[in-house]
């Protein structure tokens, strides 16, 4: 039997940098680029369509406060942000700073690597404030 549980929707406030009633932003480590920031809608919810325009205005608002803070902190070369969702069908966009000596660029992080690539690693703490002071304080989680 397969486990159909959206790992997703198994995440809470200790998974995250920053939370509030309707996201949370997740950081993680993609091989041969370094940090990158996953920002989750809470409620299982399949396509961007789905949400009610406020919705989709805050969940957008937060996704580009994530991108302003990892350019602060990382000084990439370019940021891509994606929302692909094909193996986990629950809206998430990865946020994710580029480097010119990643081992992807200038191709998706999903392709075929085109070197080794540097590991380009931010320190959480530092992103965890840099958020709080974008997007405000952390409300507990719904969970």
């Amino acid at each position: 039997m397969t486990d159909t549980r959206c790992p997703l929707c198994d995440l809470d406030e200790k998974d995250g940098l920053w939370a509030n009633e309707d996201c949370l932003v997740v950081l993680a480590q993609a091989a041969g680029v370094g940090t990158i920031c996953r920002v989750v809608w809470r409620d299982h919810v399949r396509e961007m369509s789905d949400l009610a325009p406020t919705e989709r205005r805050a969940f957008m608002d937060t996704v580009f406060a994530v991108e302003a803070v990892l350019r602060q902190q990382a000084w990439p070369t370019k940021m891509n942000l994606a929302s692909l969702g094909n193996l986990v069908p629950h809206l998430h966009w990865h946020v994710i700073p580029r480097y010119e000596d990643d081992a992807y660029f200038p191709d998706a992080i999903w392709g075929a690597a085109r070197r080794p690539g540097a590991q380009h690693l931010l320190n959480e703490d530092l992103v965890r404030a840099a958020l709080y002071e974008a997007l405000g304080q952390s409300r507990k989680s719904r969970l």
